[in-house]
């Protein structure tokens, strides 16, 4: 039985704390990075698909210089976002829409803190739960420190060749943001290092 092709989705999001429940998810973007089948990787990026959703924060709490980085002003979440219970309900549905028949797969860079938020609101809010099963997710910066044969100190953002870097700017906002890991990914998932 041949294998279930992968979608990758690049994903970012902005919190104003380091967990998710006590603090909140504050916004998130989703991109349609690539597809591949077990022999064969597609870019997506020539025609991206993408989702952006901010969000009404769940608790009180947070933290200035988290909520400082990503720029966005709690009180106007407050009154303008979109309830959490919705957003993530039609993200959910977004993504198997986009999936179809492949298995929908996130990727980060790094991807473990955008997972902790994303997986969590996901299971936590939207109604069906999460769109990406409990194992489904691809780490960039692990991918890139397999192949260039670095140490995990080695391989951050920074330390990538320039064939590697991205076009687009860091601006902490998260549709910005996964549009440039989701550059980052399809460079990286072909890329292989020149000793």
């Amino acid at each position: 039985m041949p294998p279930v092709p992968d979608l990758y989705f690049s994903v970012d999001i902005e919190a104003d704390g380091p967990i998710p429940g006590p603090f909140s998810m504050l916004s998130f973007g989703l991109v349609v990075a690539g597809r591949f089948d077990g022999l064969r990787f597609e870019s997506r990026l020539d025609r991206p698909h993408t989702l952006y959703r901010e969000l009404k924060p769940i608790s009180s709490s947070f933290v200035p210089e988290a909520l400082e980085i990503s720029g966005l002003d709690r009180d106007q979440l407050e009154r303008e976002a979109a309830d959490p219970r919705t957003a993530m309900t039609e993200a959910r549905e977004w993504v198997l829409e986009q999936a179809e028949d492949d298995r929908p797969v996130l990727t980060g860079f790094p991807l473990m803190f955008d997972w902790l938020f994303i997986y969590w609101y996901f299971e936590r809010f939207a109604e069906g739960g999460s769109p990406f099963d409990h194992s489904a997710g691809l780490d960039m910066k692990t991918m890139y420190q397999q192949k260039a044969a670095v140490t995990t100190s080695n391989a951050g953002l920074r330390d990538l060749p320039d064939a590697l870097q991205p076009i687009q700017p860091h601006t902490h906002n998260a549709l910005d943001d996964a549009l440039r890991q989701a550059e980052i990914f399809v460079r990286l998932f072909g890329w292989e290092r020149r000793n």
